[in-house]
């Protein structure tokens, strides 16, 4: 099991390495071709395009992995779903309904 978790790394970090190269060169290009036109601000080198990339990493997308993490509560309430009967779907609305309301716009208050 371990000797099959080293091939998978072994093939898998050339490509990780083309991947983050080829993408750095498209943002440099782009950086390039538009910010200094656009703004009056410099031109960047590959490693500066590196960084860039490795900062808006950190601060947008995280280290958390995949959507497929993020989205496993989906999958689990889709399950649960299926398996209720009619009489527990409509006991669990009304339930959702007393947390977080009608999801409807309020009737107007009458004027006094």
């Amino acid at each position: 099991m371990r000797r099959k978790w080293i091939v998978r790394a072994l093939m898998f970090a050339p490509l990780a390495v083309v991947f983050l190269a080829v993408f750095s060169f498209g943002v440099m290009q782009l950086w390039n071709w538009l910010v200094p036109p656009v703004f009056g601000w410099h031109v960047i080198n590959f490693w500066q395009a590196v960084g860039l990339l490795v900062l808006c990493k950190i601060l947008f997308g995280g280290f958390r992995g995949g959507p497929r993490r993020r989205m496993y509560w989906r999958h689990r309430m889709r399950e649960r779903w299926e398996k209720m009967t009619p009489e527990e779907r409509e006991k669990f609305r009304q339930g959702m309904r007393g947390r977080c309301g009608t999801f409807t716009e309020p009737a107007a208050a009458p004027k006094a």
